[in-house]
Order: C-alpha cells, then sequence, then structure tokens
C-alpha cells in the first residue's frame, strides 16, 4: 500500500512538454468561442419596433404617434378598470392603477423606442423618380430630426430585398437616404440600422455590406458605423438548399455589423404553405422559427424581435363630417378595437414569455398594448425575481466568506437582466429596482460577475 510519501513523488504523465500543443488549440478554440459568442451586448434593446412606411415618415414621428396613441387610449379605454377589463389583465386594481398610469407617462415622453421608415412592403412598388425623390425627402426629414432633437432613441431604414429584381432599386435608395441624410446632419441618427428583409442568400447580406463599406470611406464615416439588421421571414433564412441551418452564415456575412435579427411572421407563414386564416404568430412553424433563431444567436450579441400582429385596433364605423356616431356605432367600435387590443396584448405576452423581448407594431393604436403587456409582465414578476436576486447575492457572499466558489452566476446575470430590461423600458422604477438590494451602480453595471467581484473586493479592503 502507498503512503502519502510515496503518492506525493508519483511521476505525472501529462507535463508541460508533450502537452504544449494540446493546450495551444485548446487556447486557439476558446478564443475563436469567445469572439463568436461574446454575450448579450450591454447597451438597450428596444422593446418594440414600429414600422411605417417611406411616403409617411416626418421628423416627429415618434411625437405624432404618441398623441394618436393616446386619444385612441383615451376613446377606447378612458380609465384603469376598463382598459384592464379590455386585456383582461391579471391581478388586483392596484396592478391595473399602476399599469395603466406607466403606459400613460410612456405615451406621453417616449411613445416610440424604435422606428423603422420602410421602402419595402409598407412602401410599395413605385416608378424609380418617385423612390429617390422618397429617399431624398426622408434623408432630409431624418437630417432635421438629428439637428431638432425630434428623433426616437433607435432608428433605421427598411430597403427592398436583394432580389435579382429589386438589387439595384434596393442599393440606389440607401445610397439616396444615407448620403443626402449625412449632408443635412453630418453625422447618423444614434443607433441607425439598415434592415434587409427577404434574405435567402449570404451573398445578399455581403452586397449590403460592400455597399456600406464604399459610404463609408466616401462620407467619411468610421469603419462599421452602418449597422445592419436581418429578416428571417424566408424558410430559407432558417434551412438552406444544402440542408444546413444558414442563419449563422448569413450572420457572419454580415462581417461584425448586424445588430438584430427580426422574425417575419406572415412571410413565413406564407412561404411554409400556411393559408391566411392560420398565419398567426402562436402556429407552430413560427414556434420553430423562433426557437432556430435563439438557438443560433444566444450569446452571440445579435438580439431577436418577434414579428407582427395584423389585427388592427380600428372600429368599422367613421363619423362623416358634421354627423357624430350614433351610440350604437362608438360601442360596436369600441368593442372592435378590445377584440384586437386583447389579441395584441397576447400575442406580446406569448412572446415575453419565450424571452422574445422585441416585437413589431405596425400602427399607433398598438402601442398602448405594446407597453401594457410588457409592463405588466415585469411588474407581475418583480418581487419574487427580487427575493430570488437577493437570495443570490447573499448566497454569493457567503460562498465568499466560506472560501468557496459561487458556480450559480448565470441565474444571477438572467436575474439582473430582468431588472435592467424592466428599467429600460419604463415597466419598473428606480425604487423597485433598489428593493433588490442592489445599488443603482450595481445595477448600470450590467454584470452579476463584476458586481460580486467588486463587493469581495470592498470586503476584503
Amino acid at each position: 500500500m502507498r503512503s502519502k510519501e510515496d503518492e506525493t513523488r508519483m511521476e505525472t504523465v501529462l507535463t508541460p512538454q508533450n502537452t504544449r500543443d494540446i493546450l495551444a488549440r485548446l487556447a486557439d478554440a476558446n478564443r475563436r468561442f469567445a469572439a463568436a459568442y461574446p454575450g448579450d451586448r450591454a447597451d438597450r434593446q428596444p422593446v418594440h419596433t414600429v414600422y411605417g412606411g417611406a411616403h409617411l415618415f416626418r421628423a416627429d414621428v415618434a411625437r405624432r404617434l404618441g398623441e394618436v396613441a393616446l386619444r385612441t387610449l383615451e376613446e377606447n379605454a378612458p380609465d384603469p378598470v376598463t382598459f384592464a377589463r379590455a386585456l383582461a389583465l391579471p391581478g388586483d386594481e392596484t396592478l391595473a392603477r399602476t399599469v395603466y398610469a406607466r403606459v400613460v407617462e410612456k405615451l406621453r415622453r417616449e411613445p416610440v423606442e424604435d422606428f423603422r421608415i420602410d421602402f419595402e412592403d409598407g412602401y410599395g412598388h413605385r416608378t424609380d423618380a418617385e423612390e429617390d425623390a422618397q429617399a431624398v425627402a426622408d434623408g432630409e426629414e431624418v437630417a432635421r430630426g438629428v439637428r431638432e432633437g425630434l428623433l426616437p432613441p433607435y432608428l433605421g431604414i427598411r430597403i427592398k430585398p436583394l432580389s435579382s429584381e429589386l438589387h439595384g432599386r434596393a442599393l440606389r435608395t440607401l445610397d439616396l437616404f444615407v448620403s443626402t441624410l449625412l449632408r443635412g446632419a453630418g453625422e447618423l441618427p444614434a443607433n441607425f440600422v439598415v434592415t434587409i428583409p427577404k434574405v435567402v442568400a449570404a451573398e445578399q447580406v455581403a452586397a449590403v455590406v460592400e455597399a456600406c463599406e464604399l459610404l463609408e470611406r466616401a462620407h467619411g464615416l468610421a469603419a462599421g458605423a452602418l449597422r445592419l439588421e436581418l429578416m428571417v421571414e424566408m424558410t430559407q433564412s432558417i434551412i438552406g438548399p444544402d440542408g444546413v441551418v444558414a442563419l449563422p452564415g448569413l450572420i457572419a456575412a454580415c462581417r461584425g455589423r448586424c445588430r438584430g435579427a427580426h422574425f417575419g411572421t406572415y412571410d413565413y407563414t406564407a412561404g411554409c404553405s400556411i393559408t391566411a386564416t392560420y398565419q398567426l404568430p402562436a402556429h407552430p412553424a413560427c414556434d420553430f422559427a423562433r426557437h432556430v433563431m435563439q438557438v443560433c444567436l444566444a450569446g452571440t450579441g445579435v438580439t431577436i424581435s418577434d414579428g407582427a400582429t395584423t389585427v388592427m385596433p380600428v372600429g368599422p364605423h367613421r363619423a362623416a363630417p358634421g354627423v357624430p356616431l350614433t351610440p350604437a356605432q362608438s360601442d360596436e367600435n369600441r368593442a372592435a378595437v378590445h377584440r384586437a387590443w386583447k389579441i395584441h396584448y397576447d400575442d406580446v405576452r406569448m412572446s415575453l414569455r419565450n424571452a422574445y423581448y422585441q416585437g413589431w407594431d405596425l400602427m399607433p393604436g398598438q402601442l398602448p398594448t405594446r407597453y401594457a403587456a410588457v409592463f405588466a409582465f415585469f411588474l407581475e414578476s418583480r418581487a419574487e425575481a427580487g427575493a430570488r436576486l437577493r437570495a443570490f447575492v447573499e448566497k454569493a457572499a457567503q460562498a465568499t466568506l466560506m472560501g468557496t466558489i459561487f458556480d450559480d452566476a448565470a441565474t444571477g446575470q438572467g436575474l439582473l437582466n430582468f431588472f435592467l430590461r424592466g428599467l429600460n423600458c419604463g415597466a419598473l422604477t428606480e425604487d423597485e429596482a433598489l428593493a433588490t438590494g442592489l445599488t443603482l451602480d450595481e445595477l448600470r453595471g450590467r454584470s452579476f460577475v463584476k458586481m460580486l467581484n467588486a463587493r469581495r473586493a470592498r470586503g476584503a479592503a
């Protein structure tokens, strides 16, 4: 039987000499993994993207949409109880009043988080002269918005597809718009992005990347200043002709420019030959595509967005000049709006449950229910998430005192992200976030591990 002294004298097989190549290859693989999966970005992700036809865009679009959204809310749900009933909002009257008040405040302060000037489906096919003029006009409007501080926090342009019929038109619109904007403002808006629709090949993405490089050099922009978003709305964006998952290759073709991937519910379901009646966000085909997106993009820093609800909160009756609606017509209008609101609210809640924290909105009447769904989602879970986060911080502190390692930082980071998202969109107040026991600096640091290390360093000092 070997003694402890014999065991300490035992020679090992693995030495620095014979493992040098093994460790070098491992280090290289780890570096490549870290580059491919840097983790979530530290900046804010908007809770929605509002799409609007390019022909309708004005620099003050966010303010105007907010005013219409407020009128829609006041006309169809003038009080918290009516709004809560329309949405079947869970919880008590306190939650209903809190959600309603925060929705109204949001619509007054920041009604639109992200807006996309749409030269695709929302604009349609026009003559080249018309689209040229519109691209210039919209570039001038965005430049005015930059100068006067009118734009929403996130803004972008959706060009036409890079198909054989439209690729020239798509790149010309991009050039006219960006060049006009930069001549008028001297800089891009904050968080500006170019959205590429109906992507089916990496070469389409590469063409836009090369066009962006030419525009950046011509206008003196920093390399990579023009960021991209990909529309995942074709089946070929999920599985390519070779049977391989296509999305990673499309992201790679962006060469570091890709900020987000947006799911397009209706083009995707149409591509699956699903009839119009059943082209719904809850269709299993959409679940499959969204989950492929999640698996492909988790940890890459590329954010994901769900699609739109196309049932619009609009009543069937319109008042003629000088002739008001009858009480019955007003009731029918309100009932129609409430039905559409409930559908939109449920779709947004489904997205949130599936960790899709962003989605599309198509008109101002959907803004109240977008924010109601998001705010209720965070408010309902705030107490439980806060208690769990406090417990995780305490557990980590105890592990540090005992000299052991706290190995569940990923869950702690997820809980921290919950409060960061809630704060960013206005669902939660600073006081509600601080009830977790964290400081504002710790919250804004956005890293659970760094927070623990800082606390450990202070404790050791």
